[in-house]
């Protein structure tokens, strides 16, 4: 199906870069289109990317054109249908494929491990990418996020029969693949502009749970909506941090420490310490573990502790940028009204008596509309509150839609609504003990400026 030469638009997407990088590794041209620079195309552009930020036809390379028989063209579904370099590669006879027809090829041919649900994705996968590293079995991972210790979304062996993949859900990619093991850890509803309805967005995880390969697992977390289709032959687990097949026991916390006991089937591990001790992680460990558990592999308790203790995480899921006495400030991805309620539980839960400045900006107009009030629920929960404008990625903006429908259900009553442009100095004139940056947008742009004004980086 890949041709030799690879051209991907919406090359600065984190999920295509893992992508590009896998197929730079096997020695392909690869080539690409983005809207913007950013640190992420600056990268791939050094690893031999070749990327323009023009979008007419004529900035496509040279021996991209005129050629289909000899290119792939990848794509991203946040792209228009009337993008003039996919519409030229549509007219002139190229294959154009969605990014998640290539991950659903790679699975065809590995044992893929792939995590889907609402919140969880990034992290979980990544540890289990991490996991799978550290006891010598290796992967092919292709992550959310550019995993700290790593400096990449991807991860590579060339010996390894596993795939890790991040499954989406988004205009139901997932769809294209074709698991080995299978983790839902959630089905809140989102993306609610391309499924319209809850009972869709279920339908759609349900329909997920048909591909799994015959003998291959269902890892499920507990009290979900979701009615699991899988085929015969495929074994059913299900986790929480509470209850289920695969649960945590023995919870121990220390400011800035977490450990606890993971309870399996058969088996239980003692003493795991988590290298990001924040309570979501505690879920996010069990089900990463509980994946690479069910691949039937021999891997030790040591490796497994080894293994959570020196994950870093991904970069902007509970990244610390600060870590002083008295202080610190956490950037994370939260971006839907759950993500944000377990970030805002987990940090206060790990700086207890610290009073919590969340500082969020909503992403989408859409996901703002739908879940207004949920949004406010969560902010709700921090001592102090600075909302930002909304980010729009693909959207146009929706009349009567603001981050004001978030800020005037806030009940806190220290709270602001300013402009990401005046977030440094907001942030510079309070006096805060915890700062939570959080969403999916562009806040984590302003960090360095935040964390050169008010300290360094921890």
């Amino acid at each position: 199906m890949i041709k030799k030469k690879i051209y991907f638009a919406g090359a600065g997407g984190i999920g295509m870069a893992a992508l590009e990088r896998y197929f730079l590794s096997k020695g392909m041209r690869v080539a690409g289109y983005d809207r913007t620079p950013s640190d992420l195309t600056s990268a791939l552009n050094d690893e031999g990317v070749e990327i323009t930020f023009d979008e007419s036809v004529e900035a496509i390379p040279a021996d991209f054109r005129g050629c289909p028989d000899e290119v792939t063209v990848v794509y991203t579904p946040a792209l228009p249908d009337s993008h003039p370099q996919l519409t030229y590669f549509r007219d002139n006879g190229y294959e154009v494929i969605k990014r998640a027809a290539v991950l659903g090829a790679i699975t065809r041919d590995s044992k893929g491990l792939c995590f889907s649900g609402t919140h969880g994705k990034t992290t979980t996968s990544s540890m289990a990418a991490h996991l799978m590293h550290t006891c010598g079995i290796g992967s092919n991972a292709f992550l959310g996020g550019v995993l700290r210790g790593y400096g990449s979304n991807l991860m590579l062996s060339a010996t390894s029969p596993y795939s890790v993949i991040e499954a989406d859900e988004f205009d139901r990619s997932f769809h294209h693949l074709s698991p080995y093991v299978a983790v839902v850890t959630a089905t809140d509803p989102d993306h609610l502009d391309i499924y319209g309805t809850e009972e869709a967005y279920l339908e759609s995880f349900a329909h997920f749970t048909e591909l799994i390969k015959s003998g291959g697992k269902l890892l499920l977390h507990t009290g979900l909506k979701l009615k699991p289709r899988q085929s015969p032959g495929v074994e059913v687990y299900t986790y929480s941090r509470d209850e289920g097949d695969f649960h945590a026991a023995n919870i121990r916390r220390a400011e800035g420490h977490l450990s606890f006991d993971l309870v399996a089937p058969g088996r239980t591990i003692s003493g795991i310490d988590l290298g990001v001790p924040v309570d979501i992680n505690i879920e996010n460990a069990i089900a990463a573990i509980g994946a690479c558990l069910l691949t039937g592999e021999d891997i030790s308790d040591d490796n497994i502790r080894k293994a959570m203790a020196t994950f870093q995480g991904a970069k902007r899921r509970f990244e610390f940028w600060l870590r002083e006495p008295g202080r610190a400030i956490i950037d994370d991805y939260a971006h839907h009204p759950d993500e944000l309620r377990a970030s805002i539980t987990s940090v206060k839960a790990l700086y207890p008596g610290r009073r919590l400045t969340v500082a969020f900006q909503p992403h989408l107009y859409s996901r703002t509309r739908d879940f207004a009030p949920q949004f406010a629920e969560a902010l709700s929960m921090a001592d102090s509150v600075i909302l930002l404008d909304i980010y729009p990625a693909r959207e146009e903006p929706i009349e009567g839609v603001t981050s004001k429908i978030i800020f005037d259900r806030i009940s806190t009553p220290d709270k602001i609504m300013i402009s990401k442009e005046n977030l440094t100095e907001t942030i510079k004139s309070r006096n805060f003990e915890i700062l939570l940056t959080a969403g999916a947008g562009d806040i984590c742009a302003s960090l360095p400026a935040i964390v050169d004004a008010v300290g360094h980086k921890g």
